[in-house]
């Protein structure tokens, strides 16, 4: 970005013809596999492999000791010897399923302890033992498959986005996402061994379309996650203001959004902080709006107004990245996005009972989907527009651009 606030001049790529893959969705998924080790006491699931030198080896277990919490994934606390197998689950799994999901679970024999079905939850684990859960394949909502390819090169690869497609496994979807496709895409017509193949290095919302960001290889993987780290960290540097746009920056993201309601001003600029509550069918809580959360930086510039439907059409830069970040920024000043379910004035969701728990499950021990707006429901109007960064390796300034829907034109660039 120039000291002016204006993107640097970029090689503006040229509109190629439209280059699309994907491939059907099948009809159930694979499910999904969960395997654990009980650690004997005072040990770790981490075992070296034999090129790690001695130093390596006393500066990751000096690490390791540190950051302990961190690597609750790979290194299980000391203490699960002793535990039953429905203590276990509930616990470590319990994002997964409540107490009488995981009892369905272990009734329905699809937990193993050291190759062995397992139906008594009772079952007492013992110092290393291997445990296998298997989560029986389902049918995942509808999603849309088809990527198009807006920019591609030996470094990155950028698509864009339709809504209704997920970017990375969670929740109900574990199969049908942008990750699988660029997995299948890259295995396709090779050996039965699996290859390298691009990463998202950013998320979109599931219901926002556009620009997103690919890395194919490590360097360039690194470099832009550190892109989108910088803009982030410097907005929670206090010594800057509201000029933190007229910074230089690497990457420079631009939004279109359709709100409710008319806007006065012709820009707006928020750094409402964006922070964590519980909320029901939400493992991990809801992002809203909050005075404790973390900064968050969006400008808002006005394009045009329609009093008749009561409706503003938006552009959005942001330079942070937390999640929903436009929504909630948006419903923050009284204009959410039009259709949203989920966040309302203020960046609160629309429906919000945090002494609420639900233990009910879905037939497969899981929790069932909530009644309530989660952030993967869509129904906004929210596409990620232009996208202009140094490019990883040459550091030659590239603009990506992702065509605009029809509702998100404004009436020129529609006559255009």
């Amino acid at each position: 970005m120039s000291s002016s606030g204006k993107p640097l001049p970029s090689t503006t790529l040229p509109r190629l013809p439209i280059m699309t893959f994907g491939e059907p969705w099948p009809d159930l998924n694979d499910g999904l596999t969960y395997r654990d080790l009980i650690p004997p006491p005072h040990a770790g699931l981490y075992q070296p492999s034999e090129s790690f030198t001695y130093m390596r080896l006393v500066m990751f277990l000096a690490l390791l000791t540190i950051f302990r919490s961190l690597f609750f994934i790979f290194w299980l606390p000391n203490n699960l010897t002793g535990l039953t197998v429905i203590e276990y689950y509930s616990k470590k799994y319990k994002n997964s399923a409540p107490v009488q999901g995981w009892l369905q679970r272990i009734k329905n024999k699809q937990i193993k302890v050291d190759g062995a079905v397992i139906t008594d939850p009772n079952t007492i684990l013992r110092a290393g033992s291997e445990l296998v859960y298997h989560r029986l394949p389902w049918k995942e909502p509808h999603a849309p498959y088809l990527l198009e390819v807006l920019f591609e090169d030996n470094d990155l690869i950028a698509l864009n986005k339709p809504s209704g497609l997920q970017v990375l496994p969670g929740g109900l979807f574990q199969q049908r996402t942008v990750l699988s496709q660029l997995e299948w895409r890259t295995n396709k017509g090779t050996s039965s061994c699996k290859q390298p193949h691009a990463v998202p290095v950013h998320r979109l919302g599931r219901g926002t379309s556009g620009v997103l960001l690919c890395a194919k290889t490590k360097l360039a993987k690194s470099c832009l996650a550190a892109y989108f780290a910088d803009g982030t960290s410097a907005v929670g540097n206090e010594s800057c203001n509201n000029a933190r746009f007229n910074s230089t920056r690497k990457i420079s993201k631009f939004y279109r959004a359709l709100v409710s309601g008319i806007i006065h001003q012709d820009q707006v600029v928020i750094d409402q902080p964006i922070g964590l509550v519980k909320y029901p069918g939400v493992a991990k809580g809801l992002y809203v709006a909050s005075a404790s959360g973390k900064p968050a930086l969006s400008k808002v510039s006005i394009l045009e107004r329609n009093v008749k439907n009561s409706s503003t059409l938006v552009q959005v830069e942001i330079q942070s990245g937390r999640p929903h970040q436009i929504r909630i920024h948006l419903s923050f000043i009284g204009h959410p996005l039009l259709g949203d379910p989920l966040y309302v004035a203020g960046g609160q969701p629309s429906c919000f009972d945090p002494e609420f728990i639900d233990e009910g499950f879905a037939q497969d021990g899981g929790y069932q989907r909530p009644e309530n707006p989660v952030p993967g429901d869509c129904g906004y109007h929210l596409h990620a527009h232009q996208l202009f960064l140094a490019h990883p390796t040459t550091h030659e300034p590239i603009k990506i651009v992702a065509p605009l829907p029809s509702i998100l034109a404004t009436e020129e660039e529609c006559r255009g």
